[in-house]
């Protein structure tokens, strides 16, 4: 069983695929009867950051707080799962240095392809001037120097990015090498 806890800290641009893959991860970890938590960036913002806008010093101070929950949680040996869009390099590099044992994944998407899978309309609005610091619009979205692992959304379906995400998870030791997943499909094998 394991016994310590970790991040794993999902960033891109809105609309990559961060909360859907936080959420398949949630369900891995919960079928491996682990112990986790998701920090989903809406609903931190509603709950924990209720108040703070979408200046950089606003979004600076939400990833600030994300980040202090996901070490409280992890260093109690809870699976912290963040889902936030975390623009800017510096905050999450603080966030690295802050946090032990800290999983940075890349979720990249072009941006043609996140504006098409925007159902809630945010990039058209952006677009249209109604949303004024919208990230990759008209906000900055700085890509990872050195994430441990990159995901292209758009060139691979969510399961197999799952699978990914749990094969660097295995390979960093964070978890145990979950042997019923490598044997799929082998007769006699539950």
């Amino acid at each position: 069983m394991l016994h310590h806890g970790f991040v794993v800290w999902f960033t891109g641009l809105p609309c990559s695929g961060k909360s859907t893959l936080a959420h398949l991860l949630d369900e891995e970890l919960h079928r491996r009867a682990l112990k986790r938590e998701i920090l989903d960036g809406d609903e931190i913002r509603k709950r924990l950051t209720k108040g703070l806008g979408f200046s950089k010093e606003d979004r600076d101070e939400n990833i600030r707080r994300i980040a202090f929950v996901a070490k409280l949680l992890s260093r109690n040996g809870i699976i912290a799962i963040t889902a936030a869009i975390s623009p800017y390099r510096a905050l999450r590099e603080d966030a690295r240095t802050e946090i032990e044992q800290f999983v940075e994944i890349y979720v990249k998407c072009p941006l043609e392809r996140c504006i098409a899978r925007d159902v809630k309309g945010h990039y058209k609005r952006a677009m249209a001037g109604d949303i004024p610091t919208f990230t990759g619009i008209s906000d900055p979205y700085e890509e990872p120097l050195h994430p441990e692992l990159i995901l292209e959304t758009d060139k691979e379906d969510s399961k197999v990015s799952l699978q990914r995400v749990i094969d660097t998870l295995e390979a960093l030791n964070y978890l145990p090498r979950n042997l019923a997943t490598s044997s799929k499909g082998k007769e006699g094998w539950a």
